[in-house]
């Protein structure tokens, strides 16, 4: 069965429908033009309200606004150090803030006599507490260790033993700070010691060493200075001695500390020592100056180390033609203090 043939495209085909196109295109052109030409047109706003001009209260309020933050200062990290273990063997008025508690060990060693070897370290194991803002106390048990080889009048001996227990009792009488530029503080410290602290023999021995401690800022917070007085009157009886000694020690120190870093003070003490036979400075025994440096280290808000050495640059015992007491005092002497509080 013939069918009827299909029309061929010819080479031209596409071009049947060119004219349609071209219309088509046209018009799209024709919308974009519109489209674009609406969003060119601004909207129609309000108009902005307008802002009153500042006044002239106002314009000097910002003025002082601003001078005020320029002129604000920045934190000083120099911040208010307590000066109680500031100057090494000399005490500062501070007794700490009320409420506080703490422990303390506290190492005093003392070397070389005239002649022979000597060594002798006492370790104390402290708690202090401060119950009022004026008044704080320490309670403390002391070991003893003492090396001593060819002394002119010491037995020979090497042991480590317990030796006494004591308390130290601060009143502060004026707080330093913007109503005085001073602080002042009076302490007792009495002690029981089973132990001599010179030979390392056996002995009973009760003494009260009283001290009257002043202590000022001569540059706020960097620059610090300290001065003390202290009487120290004791008794004692070893095994086997018929009646009681009784000596007495005269003591005045003053120190300068600086804080080279907010947490680091170094510095320096005089200390001058005169003691005497009997309680009441019945008869002159020796005496012996002392020079040494000292660094105060706050590591925290509650930790700090506290170190001295001194060194005897002069003296003169009783008896003796020696520039240098070494019969009543050592030739050098240190201390260390590290405290925890909490």
């Amino acid at each position: 069965m013939l069918h009827p043939s299909r029309p061929r495209r010819g080479r031209f085909h596409h071009l049947r429908h060119a004219p349609l196109r071209v219309v088509a295109f046209s018009a799209a052109i024709a919308a974009g033009s519109a489209i674009a030409q609406a969003q060119t047109v601004p909207p129609q706003t309000a108009p902005a309200p307008t802002r009153p001009a500042p006044t002239q209260a106002d314009t000097a309020a910002a003025a002082k606004a601003a001078a005020s933050a320029a002129q604000e200062p920045a934190i000083d990290p120099y911040h208010e150090l307590e000066t109680k273990y500031l100057f090494g063997f000399t005490t500062g008025a501070d007794i700490g803030i009320e409420g506080e508690k703490s422990i303390e060990f506290e190492t005093t060693a003392a070397f070389q006599k005239l002649h022979g070897t000597y060594r002798m370290i006492e370790q104390e194991f402290e708690f202090e507490g401060v119950p009022t803002q004026n008044f704080a106390y320490e309670l403390s048990a002391h070991t003893l260790y003492n090396s001593i080889k060819g002394v002119d009048g010491l037995d020979n001996l090497n042991r480590t033993q317990f030796s006494g227990l004591s308390a130290t009792l601060s009143y502060m009488l004026v707080a330093r700070g913007p109503g005085s530029p001073f602080g002042l503080t009076v302490t007792m410290q009495p002690e029981w010691a089973r132990i001599d602290g010179t030979s390392g023999r056996r002995t009973r021995d009760f003494s009260n060493t009283i001290k009257i401690i002043a202590d000022t800022e001569l540059v706020p917070n960097r620059l610090y200075a300290a001065a003390n007085l202290s009487y120290d009157p004791e008794v004692d009886k070893a095994p086997g001695q018929h009646g009681w000694g009784r000596v007495s020690t005269l003591g005045a120190s003053g120190a300068l500390a600086y804080r080279v870093a907010p947490k680091v003070t170094v510095g320096g003490e005089v200390e001058y020592y005169r003691t005497f036979d009997g309680l009441a400075f019945n008869s002159f025994a020796g005496h012996a100056v002392y020079v040494g440096p000292t660094m105060h280290i706050q590591f925290t808000g509650k930790t700090m180390l506290s170190l001295a050495f001194s060194t005897q640059v002069y003296g003169h015992a009783a008896g003796e033609s020696h520039s240098l007491d070494l019969t009543n005092f050592e030739r050098y002497h240190a201390n260390a203090k590290l405290e925890f509080e909490f």
